[in-house]
């Protein structure tokens, strides 16, 4: 229970919003509250940050990348892919650290659509669609060129 001012009641929020102050509630210090209706949240801080997945390797976290866009699951190709890559996926997919940065579908040729080509990671990035690359769905590729993953 907390001892101060309860500044917010009767918040709603949709779960798009940035932060709960753009939630709809009652004004600010407007409320019927008592300490022991304090809210409380748990994050459990290993989910992905996007929808990203790394399939057909031996477990979760190696395997080729995939990426959905336009509700479809499609691979990235491996011009540039490097290490800097590997690791904003491996921390996306919360699988930690990278092993290797892998071209040449190592896991098997994807069998959709290749949505990234030329991807440019810094390695600080929170998400691979944070990263530099082609426009969506343009590319020089064909599946043999598949970019893969190994994490810790």
């Amino acid at each position: 229970e907390g001892k101060d001012q309860i500044w917010l009641s009767d918040v709603n929020c949709t779960g798009t919003e940035a932060s709960l102050t753009e939630c709809e509630a009652k004004p600010w210090g407007d409320n019927i509250c008592n300490h022991v209706e304090d809210a409380s949240v748990e994050c459990s801080g290993k989910l992905p940050s996007g929808p990203v997945r790394l399939v057909d390797g031996p477990n979760k976290c190696a395997g080729r990348v995939e990426v959905l866009h336009e509700n479809r699951w499609g691979s990235v190709c491996d011009d540039h892919w490097d290490m800097k890559d590997a690791k904003v996926v491996c921390k996306q997919v919360g699988c930690g650290s990278p092993l290797s940065a892998l071209g040449g579908a190592r896991y098997g040729r994807g069998s959709d659509i290749i949505w990234l080509d030329d991807v440019e990671c810094n390695g600080t990035e929170e998400s691979i669609f944070d990263c530099q690359a082609r426009p969506w769905g343009e590319h020089n590729c064909y599946h043999g060129e598949d970019a893969d993953v190994v994490c810790a």
